[in-house]
């Protein structure tokens, strides 16, 4: 077992953090472009295959000069897998913070964490349970980030929906959808949770939206084609693609209950993974 208050432990954490986010905000995962490229292809309206163009092309210009694809650099959303020999306590999450800090004066991200009702901005993305930070046991130490931007999870929608209502399940993706129209940035990805509790299919809805998207299952599918059945098409302006993918995770829920959640991700969908090393 390493010890909590071993330096060098902490200064790793907080390099890989900002290693992940320098990756994350910079260059678009291969699987997102791959989507955006084939949506393109496939549009045939005029304005929405220039807006899927605009789209690759400022996906290209932020990787060449090395800056974030988008202004919004979203609040810090962190993934990390904890091998048993390393501890979980107040140690790692402070440097897992102290990584988020230096990735807003490195990358540089935008300062967007501020307190609830007074808005007071910390200027370094830190703050009361920021970053979001969630731990579980693997047997590779990395660190995972997913930038959320505000654009995008405003229109994110959780239903306790009754297990009569299992049919109901596909009518609310797609009116989450056609709520939110063009202000999420469309084409977006879609994180769905289907089970769990209140609280737990929100951290379900988040987690799908690290799930690559060059597949999906019959479901996902289903759910995908009928959102782009709305026709709000790239940046809401029309077109064929309104979604690149669904991605969906359940888990166990109360037998008198059917949680579900849909975590709305604009089509800048960041995310990076880095290993620990010690």
């Amino acid at each position: 077992m390493i010890k909590s208050a071993d330096p060098s432990l902490m200064k790793a954490v907080s390099l890989s953090t900002c290693r992940a986010f320098l990756e994350a905000e910079i260059r678009l995962p291969g699987d997102i472009r791959r989507a955006i490229s084939a949506a393109r292809d496939a549009e045939t309206d005029t304005i929405a295959r220039g807006e899927l163009q605009n789209i690759l092309t400022n996906i290209d210009r932020a990787e060449e000069m090395k800056l974030p694809i988008c202004q919004d650099t979203g609040v810090p959303v962190v993934y990390i897998t904890l091998p048993p020999e390393i501890p979980l306590d107040q140690g790692l999450y402070d440097a897992v913070a102290e990584g988020v800090r230096q990735a807003t004066a490195a990358v540089p991200m935008r300062p967007n964490v501020v307190t609830p009702l007074g808005r007071e901005n910390s200027r370094d993305n830190t703050g009361a349970g920021m970053p979001a930070i969630h731990v579980r046991p693997g047997s590779r130490f990395t660190i995972t980030v997913l930038p959320k931007g505000a654009g995008a999870e405003n229109m994110s929608r959780i239903a306790m929906l009754l297990p009569s209502h299992k049919d109901r399940i596909a009518r609310f993706v797609v009116e989450t959808m056609l709520i939110a129209g063009g202000k999420p940035c469309p084409p977006v990805v879609l994180g769905v949770g289907i089970g769990s509790t209140f609280d737990g299919v929100a951290a379900l809805a988040k987690e799908a939206l690290l799930e690559p998207v060059d597949t999906m299952s019959g479901f996902e599918r289903e759910l995908c084609d009928a959102v782009n059945e709305l026709g709000i098409g790239p940046m809401g302006l029309g077109g064929k693609t309104t979604c690149l993918a669904v991605k969906v995770k359940t888990a166990g829920c109360h037998t008198a209950s059917l949680p579900v959640a849909v975590n709305v991700q604009c089509w800048a969908c960041r995310r990076a993974t880095v290993e620990v090393v010690l």
